[in-house]
């Protein structure tokens, strides 16, 4: 390196290295929740996981630009509901450092599966027992016990690619049939088509190598399937498998650009002046905007779904 050289920055991290207590009433929700959610059963489901186990995964929050002491609630909109209706006062909070409010819950999107297995696991290592956990998430102890032991056989690389999204718990069964590495493979053309169901998975098992598999002689041809669809299937994820990671050097950037582009248009519309003259002399026009700051409005499908840990 020459003396022209400099050494680049530094990236700093995107959260505080502790977590922090916050007062509730300084945190600024950033979406109102539908008055339907506190009737929900889900929602009850999380409100009785809180009351017995206690907060799985802390909000995330942002410091709100402008105003000394008050924070930007990102994720967990639904847990401070609940927390307030508990008539708690504060609670411990993640804080971004970025100012990433405007991309952040459109970024994450958790498997409400494997969330529900973590915090299962961190009741039973707290002492709370299965009956006690089935009595509070509102289903039976077989259920518990199966979401207990959900990522058994499944190599840390693909759970945490499969935590971005509901993948139900029978699909871990064809996963487990798999080697780590494809495994990992598979996670990620699950990701690409986003598809998590039970036949997509056990298609991409019957597309793997025998020497892909845990026990090769098990390996059993799909049925109603000949040898040349077989083939052909295995061909097709071969490439969709290419195709992703050609994509995944533009993806970010390009969504990036999206979402600016979509808060600017939001913006737009809260200028009154605009918004009555495209109501006026381009309707069409105004419906197209009002579509596209909806669909920023619009929450991730899992985060609010899963367990306490991902609401």
């Amino acid at each position: 390196m020459t003396h022209m050289e400099k050494m680049p920055p530094p990236k700093s991290p995107g959260f505080e290295a502790n977590l922090r207590t916050i007062q509730i009433d300084a945190i600024l929700p950033v979406k109102q929740l539908p008055a339907t959610v506190p009737k929900s059963q889900k929602y009850g489901q999380i409100a009785a996981s809180i009351r017995e186990v206690g907060l799985i995964e802390p909000p995330v929050v942002a410091h709100a630009a402008g105003q000394e002491g008050s924070f930007i609630l990102l994720d967990g909109h639904v847990r401070l509901h609940v927390l307030k209706e508990m008539g708690e006062t504060t609670v411990t909070c993640l804080v971004a450092t970025d100012d990433e409010s405007f991309t952040y819950n459109k970024r994450i999107s958790r498997l409400a599966t494997i969330q529900e297995h973590k915090m299962i696991l961190r009741a039973v290592e707290r002492g709370v027992s299965e009956a006690r956990i089935a009595a509070a998430l509102n289903v039976n102890i077989a259920l518990i016990r199966q979401k207990r032991t959900l990522l058994n056989g499944i190599c840390p690389e693909a759970a945490e690619l499969l935590k971005a999204g509901h993948c139900p718990i029978n699909s871990f069964r064809s996963l487990r049939k798999m080697k780590p590495l494809r495994q990992i493979q598979a996670a990620e053309l699950m990701i690409a088509a986003n598809n998590y169901t039970v036949p997509y998975v056990e298609a991409i098992l019957a597309a793997s190598d025998a020497t892909d598999l845990v026990d090769p002689a098990a390996k059993k041809p799909p049925a109603g399937v000949t040898r040349e669809q077989a083939e052909r299937m295995k061909a097709e994820m071969a490439n969709l498998q290419k195709n992703i990671k050609l994509i995944e050097g533009t993806l970010g950037p390009d969504h990036l650009r999206l979402v600016v582009a979509g808060r600017y248009v939001e913006r737009l519309l809260q200028n009154d002046r605009l918004a009555r003259y495209l109501d006026k002399n381009h309707g069409e026009i105004l419906g197209v905007f009002r579509q596209i700051a909806a669909g920023l409005a619009q929450p991730v499908s899992s985060t609010e779904a899963g367990s306490n840990r991902g609401a």
